[in-house]
């Protein structure tokens, strides 16, 4: 990442959300466009993306899409039945975990990228609440390429939000809301275009 995109992403206007049990902060245009698309084109072409296998109500299945889970050596976690030990930063991802790490001023250590074609691949609902990232894990999602629809929805009141996470935006998830909350990527058949979301976590060391 550029120091002018490091200076540009200080300036970018955060939107606060007010729900229960949950903070949610977006920065729309957190890095310009420009930057995003040099950065979704070089991560794209330079790492070893892989469509992994999980268990699924007792089956094995392919996820629908590409991924990559990257950080500290220690930053293991288990998904699914696997567990994924971490390929070493790439470069680039370093350098934006720690921009990211200093808008939030909060630790990160580790990453998922995945990499979706086009609007077919999705991710269904969940909550990022692997026992590994603590009781309340602060996630800082990272999307460049193609726009798409992002939903959460409360897991016992009802309560629901859409968002339209841009090229360039900067979602964070925190306090209670992976205790409270789901989220998921839903299919978009009208997208053609490929999206990369980075989702920086943090692991603490061993003792």
């Amino acid at each position: 990442m550029t120091r002018q995109a490091q200076s540009d992403n200080r300036k970018a206007v955060a939107q606060h959300f007010l729900l229960p049990d949950a903070e949610i902060t977006l920065w729309p245009d957190w890095l310009s466009k420009t930057d995003a698309d040099a950065l979704q084109a070089s991560l794209s072409a330079e790492l070893s993306w892989r469509q992994e296998q999980i268990r699924i109500y007792g089956k094995t299945v392919k996820i629908p899409r590409q991924q990559v889970w990257m950080g500290e050596p220690h930053c293991s976690y288990q998904y699914s039945g696997v567990r994924f030990a971490p390929s070493p930063w790439h470069w680039a991802v370093q350098q934006l975990s720690a921009a990211v790490s200093d808008r939030i001023s909060q630790p990160l250590n580790c990453v998922l990228l995945n990499l979706y074609a086009n609007g077919q691949d999705h991710m269904g609902w969940h909550a990022d609440n692997e026992p590994e990232l603590g009781a309340a894990p602060v996630i800082a999602s990272l999307s460049l390429g193609a726009t798409r629809r992002f939903d959460l929805q409360h897991r016992t009141q009802g309560h629901q939000l859409q968002l339209q996470l841009e090229n360039g935006s900067l979602l964070v998830m925190a306090g209670a809301c992976q205790q409270h909350w789901q989220h998921r990527l839903p299919k978009q058949s009208r997208v053609a275009a490929p999206r990369l979301n980075l989702t920086f976590r943090y692991i603490a060391p061993p003792v």
